[in-house]
Formats: structure tokens, sequence, C-alpha cells
């Protein structure tokens, strides 16, 4: 009798997906608040001193620090999870997450370059609120509980405000030189977005893989109610902070 391993694969993989995949999205979601440099947009101690130090336009390093800030940025990351969890068609994907990258970038670069600043605690608790209302949004509750359904292209555009908002108040908090301010702003921002088509290219392989298990749609709720609970987290500590400081 011959034995085929593709009964054998389809059902380890189906057993990995519907025990593990769910849970791991909760597991990782703590893990990152809880990580060494977790809470808020901060910048490594490293590039902080080098932003402070430097001077004139540095393009390719700007570059790489904005691609860094956008992969290890987990509460952007788990914003963009939230957009894209029930997007299937790409011109989907690409409209959701081009309005974001719009928001961000706006706030990024006028914020900098006209010195704006506001507590980085409250913007922090704001960027953990799109988090719960991402995920508050993908289980249906507005519909549930209010009977309307907030606008989600708007939605993400104002967060994606909040998002780039944030981070040009700390990069302001770092003192960065005048002197080839534009130029490195805007290296520093395509540099966030390269790290986003990362970060999104990443979450869609597993996406893909976890969507064609039947336990995508088991799941699907439990996901989301860990993603709004790591926002609730995330605002409950930058309140805390605020009001603490």
């Amino acid at each position: 009798m011959q034995y085929s391993l593709l009964p054998t694969w389809e059902q380890g993989r189906g057993f990995l997906l519907n025990r593990l995949l769910a849970p791991a999205v909760l597991v990782l979601t703590l893990a990152l608040l809880f990580a060494s440099n977790a809470f808020g947009h901060g910048v490594a101690e490293g590039d902080k001193g080098y932003i402070q130090e430097i001077s004139g336009v540095h393009l390719l390093p700007f570059i790489y620090l904005g691609a860094k800030h956008m992969v290890t940025g987990y509460d952007h990351l788990l914003f963009l999870f939230g957009i894209i969890f029930f997007l299937y068609k790409l011109r989907d994907i690409g409209l959701y997450v081009s309005l974001f990258a719009v928001g961000h970038s706006t706030t990024l670069l006028l914020g900098v370059y006209f010195g704006t600043t506001v507590s980085a605690y409250l913007i922090d608790a704001i960027i953990g609120l799109s988090v719960v209302y991402k995920a508050l949004d993908n289980i249906g509750a507005f519909q549930r509980w209010f009977g309307f359904q907030p606008n989600t292209k708007i939605a993400t555009l104002v967060f994606g405000f909040f998002h780039g908002f944030g981070l040009a108040t700390k990069i302001l908090e770092y003192e960065i030189a005048r002197d080839g301010l534009i130029p490195n702003l805007l290296a520093f921002n395509v540099g966030v977005e390269i790290g986003q088509l990362l970060a999104l290219g990443a979450i869609l392989i597993v996406m893909g893989f976890w969507r064609r298990s039947a336990s995508f749609l088991r799941h699907a709720y439990t996901a989301n109610v860990a993603m709004m609970c790591a926002g609730f987290m995330l605002i409950g500590y930058q309140l805390t902070g605020y009001f603490a400081a």
C-alpha cells in the first residue's frame, strides 16, 4: 500500500492554524506591548543620538531610520493588521493603506517642519484608540450596538493623521537640525513607506495561509478581541503616564 504525504501535511497545517495561530495573535500582541522599547512612538537611543548630532542632508540614513521605525512600530502594525483583516482584493488593500500613508505622511512632515507638538502620551493614547476602533469595526460592533457604520475610509485617514503626528512629536523632542531638514524628512518618510510595504507583505502572507483554513472565521472574532484588548492596554498606559507626569 502506498501512502501520500499530502493528507498528513494538510491535516498538520490545519491543526497548526486552528490551534496556534489565533492564540498567537494574543501572545504576540502582549509581547509587543511589554517589549523593552514597547510603549509610544519611541526612537532607539542610538538613533536618538544620531538625530541630535548630525546636520545637513543624509538621505540613506534617514530612509533606514524611517523603515526601521515602521517595521518595529507595533502600534502601526496592529492598526495595519486591523485594516486589512477582512480585505481580500488588492485594490481595496491598496486604497486603505494609501489613505493611512497619506495621513501618516502629512502630519509627520508638517508637524516637524512647523514645530507643532502635543503631549506624546495623549497622541499615543489616541493611537491606541485607533486600534480599538478598528477591532470593533471588524467585529461589527457599531452596527449591532448603535445601528450605524462609521465611514471606514475617513476613519483610516484621520487616524493616519494621528499616527504621523505621534512620530513628529517624538522627532521634535530630539531637536533635529534645521539644516537639511526637508530632504531628511522626505527621506525618512520614504523609509516609513518602504517599511510599511515590507510589513504589509509579511502580514498578507500570514493572512493568506490563515484565510485558506476553516479556522479563520472561527477565530477571527478572538483575534480582533485580542487586538482590542491591546489597544485598551495602550490607552490605559499612556493616560496613566500623562496624569502621572
